[in-house]
C-alpha cells in the first residue's frame, strides 16, 4: 500500500494524481531533536567508516549498527557513514536502497526512528560523526512527488516521467532540476534530518548528475544552520562540486588506478598525477576522499584483499590511502579482510567480525597514527615515488614523517634519493628505534615503513 509522506505534519493532500504539490512547514518549525554534536571534525581530520546496514550485523538492521559502536569507535573512526536508511519503492523496483519511496521516513526493515537517533546519540557518545546517504538525483516510482507534482521529474515531449537519461537505472525517476519548487523541496527534506535526528551531514549520491547550481544553493542553506557543522561528501569527480561547496569529492580515480598498478603493473608513480588532477578547483580544507572498496565495487569488483595482494599488499595500499593525500574511506568488513564481495542488493552475504584480527590490529595501528599525527593529515607532500614503491615525506613545523610502502609482490632494493640519503629516524610505531638510512633500503613483498624524524 502507497503511504503519504512521513507524518501528516509533514504532507498534505492524497497519495493520487492531479493533487496539489505538498506543502511543507518551513523548518522553523521542525523541533531540534538532541543537541548538536561540537566535535565534528575538520574535513582533513575524518576518517570516514561506511555502513552497509543489511550486510552490517545478523539482522541487517540499526540493532545491528548500534551494537558495534565501540568497535567501529576503537578502529580510530571519526565518522560513520549510513548507507540510505529511507523506506525502498516497490513499483519497477530491484529492492536497491537507492530507490527511495519517502525522504522524510525511516526504513522499517531497518528499525525506527528512534532506532536511528540511538545511533547518532551513540556515535555522539563517542565522539564520532555521522553522515547519512543522500540520494538527490532522483526517486523511486511510488514516491509521493510522481502522484502529486509530476512536474518535479524529468518527462518526455508526452508528458511521460522518465528514467534518468543514458543510464541503466530503470527503477528510478529522474528529477527535474529546472523545477524552483522541487529544488526547495528536497533542501527541505535535507534540513529535516539535521533537526530531526541530529545529524553532521551527507554524502550525496551521483553528485555529478544534479546540476552544480543546485547544490550550491542547497549547500549554502545547510550551511546557514548555524547550530551545526556539516561534513559535506560528493560522490563525484567534478571540479565544480569544490565550488559549489562541498568539503569532499570521491576518488574514483585513485581506486581505478591503483588496480592498475596491482593488476597491471604499471607505475605507482602515477598516483603522483592523482595528487594534482584530482584537487582541481579544491581550496582551503576541501580533499579526495579515497579508498580501496566500497558497496558499489566490493560486490563486483572483489574485496581488498582479492584485488590488492592479500593481507599484506591491501595493507601496503591502505597506508597510501590514509598518509598521502586524503581523506581515509572504510567500508564496512574490509577491517577484518572479508575475503570475499557483499554483492547487491545486499542481502545475502552478513559479515563475520571474528575473522583476521591481525589485520584489524593492523587497520587500528596505522589509523592511530594518522590520528595522532598532524603531520601526515596536514602536513606538505613531497613525493620521491618509484614504478614500484610509493615513497614520500610529510612536512609541518619541523616535523618529518617518511613513509615507504611496497605495492609488488616481490622484494624490492629502493635507492634512495640524496634527500633521504644517510639521514636518521625513529620507526613511528616503535619510539625507541633508531633507523639510519644509507643510500638504499630492501623492501619485501608488500611491506611499508613508516619514519618520523628525530
Amino acid at each position: 500500500m502507497k503511504k503519504c509522506l512521513f507524518l501528516a505534519l509533514l504532507f498534505v493532500g492524497a497519495c493520487h494524481k492531479n493533487t496539489p504539490a505538498p506543502v511543507v512547514p518551513t523548518v522553523e518549525t521542525i523541533p531540534q531533536y538532541g543537541t548538536p554534536f561540537s566535535n565534528v571534525p575538520s574535513s582533513q581530520d575524518a576518517v570516514i567508516y561506511q555502513v552497509n546496514i543489511r550486510a552490517f550485523g545478523p539482522q541487517g538492521n540499526f540493532a545491528g549498527v548500534l551494537a558495534r559502536l565501540d568497535s567501529m569507535k576503537n578502529l580510530g573512526v571519526n565518522v560513520i557513514y549510513l548507507m540510505p536508511i529511507y523506506p525502498i519503492g516497490i513499483v519497477k523496483s530491484v529492492n536497491s536502497p537507492y530507490c527511495v519511496r519517502d525522504y522524510l521516513s525511516v526504513n522499517t526493515e531497518f528499525g525506527t526512528l528512534t532506532d536511528l537517533r540511538a545511533i547518532v546519540d551513540g556515535a555522539h557518545s563517542r565522539n564520532m560523526a555521522v553522515m547519512l546517504d543522500w540520494v538527490g538525483n532522483d526517486t523511486s516510482w511510488d514516491n509521493q512527488w510522481i502522484y502529486s507534482a509530476p512536474s518535479w521529474y524529468l518527462q518526455d515531449a508526452n508528458g511521460n516521467i522518465l528514467s534518468p537519461p543514458n543510464t541503466d537505472y530503470t527503477d528510478v525517476a529522474q528529477l527535474n532540476f529546472t523545477n524552483s519548487a522541487m529544488r526547495l523541496e528536497m533542501i527541505h527534506c535535507m534540513k529535516y534530518w539535521v533537526y530531526t535526528a541530529n545529524i553532521d551531514g551527507f554524502r550525496c549520491d551521483f553528485a555529478d548528475n544534479p546540476p552544480d547550481d543546485f547544490w550550491a544553493q542547497a549547500i549554502d542553506t545547510l550551511r546557514n544552520i548555524s547550530t551545526h557543522k556539516l561534513l559535506l561528501l560528493a560522490e563525484g569527480l567534478r571540479s565544480a562540486n569544490y565550488s559549489a561547496g562541498f568539503d569532499y569529492n570521491f576518488g574514483f580515480n585513485f581506486y581505478s588506478t591503483l588496480k592498475t598498478i596491482y593488476g597491471s603493473d604499471q607505475s605507482v608513480k602515477l598516483i603522483d598525477n592523482l595528487n594534482i588532477s584530482d584537487y582541481t578547483g579544491a581550496s582551503g580544507e576541501q580533499q579526495i576522499v579515497r579508498y580501496l572498496t566500497n558497496h558499489d565495487v566490493n560486490g563486483t569488483d572483489g574485496p581488498p584483499v582479492v584485488l590488492f595482494g592479500g593481507k599484506t599488499g591491501s595493507m601496503a595500499a591502505f597506508v597510501v590511502v590514509a598518509y598521502m593525500k586524503g581523506v581515509p574511506f572504510i567500508y564496512n568488513g574490509q577491517e577484518v579482510g572479508t575475503p570475499f564481495g557483499i554483492p547487491f542488493p545486499f542481502t545475502t552475504v552478513k559479515i563475520d567480525w571474528s575473522l583476521n584480527p591481525d589485520v584489524t590490529a593492523e587497520y587500528k595501528k596505522v589509523i592511530a597514527f594518522r590520528n595522532s599525527s598532524q603531520t601526515i593529515r596536514d602536513g606538505q607532500l613531497t613525493s620521491y615515488s618509484t614504478d614500484d614503491v610509493c615513497v614520500f615525506t610529510k612536512q609541518l613545523s619541523g616535523n618529518t614523517v617518511l613513509v615507504m610502502s611496497n605495492l609488488r609482490n616481490n622484494t624490492i632494493n629502493l635507492s634512495l634519493p640524496s634527500a633521504l640519503a644517510n639521514t636518521s629516524w625513529h620507526d613511528a610505531f616503535k619510539s625507541d628505534s633508531a633507523v639510519n638510512l644509507t643510500t638504499q633500503i630492501q623492501l619485501p613483498a608488500y611491506t611499508y615503513s613508516v619514519l618520523v624524524n628525530q
